[in-house]
């Protein structure tokens, strides 16, 4: 008789974060590593090195992104602050030039098609470029270099394929980013922060500067136009400043996605998955929102069957509560592709005793949005705060110092014990 199939692993003997993890993490957070810079470019190659001596077959991989975003659409409203005084100050011009003639001006409209025609085509690119459409603005500045990590660990030829995604370029800083209002609305308010899993639509103020313009130049109205002449001109200063800020050290975002793939990484050659390949994969130029991620999809997930492949991205892993998202959507919310994927990581994780927070649906953009508009069955693990913040975000304290450890361990385990599930469960196929 055939030996019983060992127990599998439960949070009560979760992997501690080895020394190697810790330290791949260390060294990666003192690099600068800005999309396209020569720190992510270092970056990459460390980690595809600490792959390879984890026992994975790994390469750094050429790839190209659209630069962004804060310049593009901090240029698209600084072009619709301008658009703004122009049809503010055309349209005193011409009550002016009434009044002179003794044309009753109260109640006149002063309407400018073309101003409300240019703040809308503001809008709409700003809406393009958010939501990983076709990005036209930035096209204009073409294509530039970046790299992805992929690593495969596991027999080639399996019949199945797990993708686990993270990146390793870091964010700027920017004041636009300081968490000190949900904190503050997390200690006064906690019935209503715990009521709201999905965030608010943040983008949807970047557009509405222009949209108040072009409804204002349309209709003649004044205190539209300076509204949304306004509105753009404090849009296009955050931008600004994010533009000049530094790049921050990144130990949360993503790094901690980095150390869990690690982790996984020798995990698995230890005890390797019979039916399973695994590719252990970090794109470059996320923070531009999505950037490598793109050229990985067209040039390994394409050629692999959707029915037998799933997406498990990693994203700022290391907050004190990990979290499965249901969706993102930086303008419409779009839940992942495939629910029962979901409900399989639900499922393993509790059976493990490793706690994994549900419903939370993302307005922040992330890689996994491009594998699930694909048709791949995609999840994220992410982690969050008691105010449901990822801790240091965007922020220069984003360091080693500041991770929550035991939560990387659980991702470990979580993104295991989904691998062993995929490879042994019949109904998948």
């Amino acid at each position: 008789m055939a030996a019983p199939p060992p127990d599998p692993p439960s949070a009560d003997d979760a992997p501690d974060v080895s020394a190697e993890v810790r330290e791949l993490i260390d060294r990666l957070a003192a690099l600068p590593r800005a999309p396209g810079s020569p720190g992510e470019a270092k970056a990459a190659e460390l980690f595809a090195a600490a792959l390879r001596e984890a026992g994975a077959r790994a390469e750094v991989q050429p790839a190209t992104y659209l630069p962004g975003y804060a310049a593009p659409i901090g240029a698209l409203c600084g072009l619709a602050t301008l658009t703004g005084l122009a049809t503010v100050l055309r349209g005193g011009r011409r009550g002016r030039g009434r009044r002179r003639r003794g044309t009753p001006t109260t109640g006149t409209a002063v309407r400018q098609p073309g101003a409300a025609a240019l703040a809308t085509l503001i809008a709409l690119a700003i809406a393009d470029d958010v939501s990983n459409a076709l990005r036209l603005v930035r096209r204009l500045a073409g294509p530039r270099p970046t790299q992805n990590v992929v690593a495969e660990i596991g027999d080639p030829a399996a019949p199945r394929t797990l993708v686990i995604l993270g990146h390793h370029d870091a964010a700027p800083t920017g004041l636009i980013f300081s968490d000190d209002l949900q904190m503050w609305a997390g200690r006064r308010c906690p019935g209503l922060i715990e009521r709201m899993d999905t965030g608010l639509p943040l983008w949807w103020a970047v557009i509405l500067g222009p949209l108040l313009l072009g409804l204002g130049a349309w209709r003649g109205q004044r205190s539209l136009q300076l509204a949304g002449t306004l509105w753009s001109a404090i849009d296009s200063a955050a931008f600004l400043d994010i533009a000049a800020s530094p790049t921050v050290p990144g130990a949360n975002d993503n790094l901690s996605a980095l150390g869990a793939e690690l982790g996984v990484a020798r995990r698995l050659a230890d005890s390797p998955i019979p039916g399973l390949r695994v590719l252990l994969v970090s794109c470059g130029a996320e923070e531009v929102i999505q950037g490598g991620i793109n050229t990985f999809v067209r040039r390994h997930l394409a050629e692999l069957d959707p029915h037998s492949t799933w997406v498990l991205n990693l994203d700022t892993v290391g907050s004190p509560e990990l979290v499965m998202l249901e969706g993102e959507g930086a303008l419409l919310m779009e839940d992942y592709h495939h629910r029962p994927f979901r409900e399989l990581i639900a499922r393993v994780s509790d059976g493990a005793g490793a706690p994994l927070r549900r419903g939370l649906r993302a307005r922040n953009s992330t890689d996994a949005v491009i594998p699930s508009r694909a048709g791949f069955p995609t999840a994220t693990l992410t982690s969050v705060n008691r105010a449901k913040a990822l801790t240091h975000y965007h922020k220069l304290s984003d360091v080693p110092e500041n991770l929550h450890w035991r939560t990387i361990a659980h991702t470990i385990l979580v993104c295991e014990l989904v691998a062993r599930e995929l490879a042994t469960n019949p109904w998948l196929s």
